[in-house]
């Protein structure tokens, strides 16, 4: 009878090592803009496909593109795209795959000032040039009549590392100033005149949290979880704007009628009232040709499944779902990747 238990235990851990063994570990790596709608994508899909497990490192844009170009990941995640030469540079055909589209908010830790604070897009290229350093300098005080703006040096807080949200930023602010444009210019990284680091779109939010009279910037879900107030702005049809889902599609739906096939397209400063104008998408990339072909029919699959089932839970962790035009366009790429 003990022998029979013994073969029987035995019989059982070689078919759970069998299970174990069938896993497939995606590995990805980039972007920490849309890392709260993609923790819940993973965590959701493996209830669908319990033989998948991704592992995501939320490191930054620049960590991404760089693990992707490497092949020390299965995919990128990035809000910048890439450059012709960063795409030469990769040693297969790399694929951006647009997932969902996300705000870039203007947030601030201002005691008194809970939330409505209203700045021209002027007023914030000033604010991280270094231009304007005070909380009650005329310029913001005329936007904001009756708002007590306190006679406290403004503290700007940006980005230390490689970042999508970086690149949507300073590509709006390249927009609205000259200067801007001229002297720092838009991308994953550049030099700021002014400010703290922060690592991370976590690392930026929690700056301004823990530290009065700050300003920085952050993807809209990050100042909500952190409860942080945000800025209203004037977009380029001279309308104040908030930050939410409608004003994040209304950015988009201009822009999307002269989508390019490779997806690689900027949304900020987009005519229309209600466009909000620090919007961008946010990409995976993806090798069209894969290595590994098991891996690479799984991510297929998840690919497939974070375009239909995926897109309803964007709205409700604050991303804007892809337009339908946008949807159809990716479906037929993702048929591509063999």
């Amino acid at each position: 009878m003990l022998n029979k238990i013994v073969t029987l235990t035995a019989a059982a851990l070689l078919g759970l090592a069998s299970i174990a063994g069938a896993e497939t570990l995606i590995n990805g790596a980039g972007a920490t803009f849309p890392y709260p709608l993609y923790s819940k994508w993973f965590s959701e899909y493996a209830k669908i496909d319990p033989s998948v497990k991704f592992n995501y490192q939320s490191i930054g844009s620049g960590g991404g593109i760089k693990q992707v170009t490497a092949q020390t990941v299965d995919f990128g995640a990035s809000d910048k795209f890439l450059s012709d030469d960063e795409l030469k540079a990769a040693p297969g055909k790399l694929l951006h795959i647009p997932t969902v589209m996300g705000a870039v908010v203007v947030t601030y830790n201002l005691p008194g000032v809970a939330k409505g604070l209203k700045l021209n897009s002027e007023d914030v290229a000033n604010i991280f040039l270094g231009k304007i350093t005070k909380w009650n300098d005329k310029r913001i005080a005329d936007d904001n009549p009756g708002v007590n703006l306190p006679d406290k040096a403004i503290i700007v807080v940006h980005r230390s590392d490689g970042s999508g949200t970086t690149s949507i930023f300073t590509d709006y602010l390249s927009g609205v100033n000259g200067d801007w444009a001229k002297s720092v210019g838009k991308g994953a990284s550049v030099k700021w005149p002014v400010g703290l680091g922060g690592k991370g779109n976590e690392g930026v939010a929690g700056q301004i949290k823990t530290t009065k009279f700050t300003i920085g910037y952050v993807e809209l879900a990050y100042a909500f979880e952190n409860k942080l107030p945000y800025a209203t702005l004037k977009n380029k049809s001279g309308s104040w704007v908030e930050p939410s889902i409608q004003t994040t599609s209304a950015a988009a739906a201009a822009a999307v009628k002269h989508m390019p096939a490779d997806y690689r397209i900027s949304l900020v400063n987009q005519p229309g009232k209600d466009a909000y104008p620090i919007t961008g998408f946010t990409w995976l990339l993806v090798y069209q040709g894969q290595k590994d072909k098991v891996k690479g029919k799984k991510l297929v699959e998840f690919l497939n499944w974070s375009l239909h089932k995926g897109q309803k839970m964007a709205a409700p962790m604050l991303y804007a779902p892809l337009p339908e035009s946008v949807l159809k366009m990716v479906e037929k790429t993702i048929k591509t990747i063999n």
